[in-house]
């Protein structure tokens, strides 16, 4: 990204960019942490992917999360004010993440007569990502902040986000399912079909198997996104690569050549999903 542009994007590890791409593109990415027992990591500098699903994978006890410190957003935000007039910052739902708050407290505490924007884009993960992706591409191109909060509220409404789990037990014992559908489905090998609602997690279907949740997540997203790439559709998986392999070229069979992106949901996010999990991202075009 070239220096004379005034206007720079921050966001946090749920948006799980591709490796390299801060970097790159020179993002600053604040952590989630990530808790086992008494421990707590941020996310990606502390704990990476693939220790954190073994730690996971072997813990008796569920670990927890925590929205970035905000000390972390605070030292984010000022190493971009020294060289730009505007930060648009760009994190995943209140409901679903503290880091809005986390954020916002940063800029009132420290920056408060600095051109802060905060974006509550009500998703969480690879929309999440292509919605940063698109901020920092129009800022490369050197299109105004207003214009760019402006196209990043528009896309909102019309993300669309549906997942698969592996198991109920990871969002039961988060809170994120109650006792009678979990025991319900945990003993008819219920697969609930999920969505975002509105920035919260909710049961769009109940199906009898993964094959058949899979089927449907299919059906869903070749109905509701037929132009793949205005809809700027991903796939996400948490420990879940084969099967993400599996339904990109399922894609690839309906849509033609779309290189459907695949993209790995990270520690936060699959500490409330689990492991295993499959998902659908893409934006309503209708």
């Amino acid at each position: 990204m070239g220096s004379t542009s005034k206007v720079r994007i921050m966001t946090d590890t749920t948006a799980v960019l591709p490796p390299g791409y801060a970097l790159q593109h020179h993002i600053e990415v604040i952590p989630q942490v990530i808790i086992f027992g008494d421990e707590s990591l941020l996310e990606e500098q502390e704990i990476s992917y693939s220790t954190f699903l073994k730690r996971l994978k072997s813990s008796k006890e569920l670990p927890k999360t925590a929205a970035p410190p905000v000390w972390s957003a605070e030292k984010s935000i000022g190493t971009y004010l020294e060289e730009a007039d505007t930060v648009i910052c760009i994190h995943p739902s209140t409901e679903v993440s503290g880091t809005i708050r986390s954020v916002t407290t940063a800029k009132e505490q420290s920056f408060p007569d600095a051109d802060v924007r905060i974006i509550d884009t009500r998703t969480i993960g690879g929309n999440l990502c292509t919605m940063v992706q698109n901020a920092v591409a129009w800022a490369e191109e050197g299109i105004a902040a207003d214009d760019i909060e402006a196209r990043i509220r528009a896309m909102i409404p019309k993300e669309r986000s549906y997942f698969v789990v592996d198991t109920l037990d990871y969002l039961h014992r988060g809170g994120r399912i109650g006792n009678a559908s979990y025991l319900m489905g945990s003993a008819l090998s219920i697969k609930p079909v999920l969505y975002l609602n509105d920035g919260r997690a909710d049961v769009l279907e109940k199906v009898r198997t993964r094959r058949h949740a899979v089927e449907r997540l299919i059906e869903l997203t070749v109905t509701e996104c037929p132009d793949p790439v205005k809809g700027q559709l991903c796939i996400m998986q948490a420990d879940s690569l084969e099967r993400a392999t599996q339904l990109k070229a399922t894609f690839t069979e309906h849509y033609g050549d779309y290189d459907a992106p695949i993209v790995t949901l990270g520690a936060a996010f699959t500490v409330h999903a689990g492991p295993g999990t499959l998902a659908v991202g893409f934006f309503d075009q209708s």
